[in-house]
């Protein structure tokens, strides 16, 4: 149970979620777009955050779509991720997200809430930057369509009256090989010690991590050095070791120490099964 009142909305188009949003932040309600709710209800419960209001955007039918469409695979941020591992149209994004949590909370938490979550590990958007994915994003402007390289850094750049409608992803990318890897201390869900996804694209390896840094991300200058055929696979690995883009992360899941020795042999194994492919 919330251990305080707060407003509950529920619009059902773009338009309107953005205006009550708006509304509402000039009413100084501190409001906060919902998808699937299920961090904004266990933080609030801990008093993380204090929303006196929040915009549930499950009422749009966009926000709903999972289809085949001309220009790709359009998948809206109210779908959950057990709805993504279950029509499978896009096979790594499925395997990125059945290890996220466990079936119950799958059912209920949503491809936008994860990606736009506070909480670091953020898996799903793993596929989305291997695939130049572009982003739906609706705001007072309208909406806008950005590449995905443009508006995810560590976490999503959106401006606070801006929400994630949709993702789109081009068609070739769906049958392309790929590995994904997810290492934990114990069990088959939760928190990641490594995530490791890959794809292989015109010869080239692909490569994005979770669990790593304190932030998911994709690297071009780590695909350069996994893509260096004049280099060892052991020499590539270290220096992909060497120029992460930040500190190993040390916490309660595994210190840096051990997560480096995970990371090198997911490397290994990744490389040496898509190089196969």
């Amino acid at each position: 149970m919330i251990p305080f009142d707060l407003e509950y909305y529920k619009p059902t188009t773009v338009q309107k979620a953005v205006e009550l949003f708006q509304s509402l932040q000039m009413q100084g309600k501190n409001p906060l777009y919902f998808s699937g709710g299920t961090e904004i209800i266990t933080f609030a419960r801990r008093r993380f955050i204090h929303p006196g209001a929040v915009v549930d955007l499950k009422a749009i039918p966009e926000s709903n779509v999972t289809e085949l469409q001309k220009n790709g695979l359009v998948i809206g941020c109210c779908v959950s991720l057990t709805n993504i591992t279950e029509t499978n149209l896009f096979p790594l994004l499925s395997e990125a997200v059945k290890g996220v949590a466990d079936q119950t909370a799958r059912n209920k938490i949503t491809l936008g809430g994860n990606i736009c979550g506070e909480i670091y590990y953020r898996e799903a958007v793993l596929p989305l930057l291997l695939t130049d994915s572009r982003m739906v994003i609706a705001g007072l402007q309208g909406i806008k369509v950005i590449n995905i390289h443009h508006v995810f850094s560590q976490w999503m750049r959106l401006e606070k009256n801006e929400f994630l409608l949709q993702t789109i992803t081009d068609r070739e990318y769906l049958s392309l090989p790929y590995i994904h890897f997810k290492k934990r201390q114990i069990g088959t869900v939760g928190y990641p010690l490594v995530t490791v996804a890959a794809l292989k694209k015109d010869k080239q390896i692909r490569l994005a991590f979770s669990g790593v840094c304190a932030f998911p991300f994709r690297s071009i200058d780590l695909e350069q050095i996994v893509n260096n055929s004049s280099l060892s696979l052991a020499e590539r690995i270290d220096q992909i070791i060497w120029n992460l883009p930040a500190p190993v992360l040390n916490n309660t899941e595994g210190t840096a120490d051990y997560r480096t020795f995970v990371l090198k042999n997911t490397l290994f194994d990744t490389v040496k099964m898509l190089e196969g492919m």
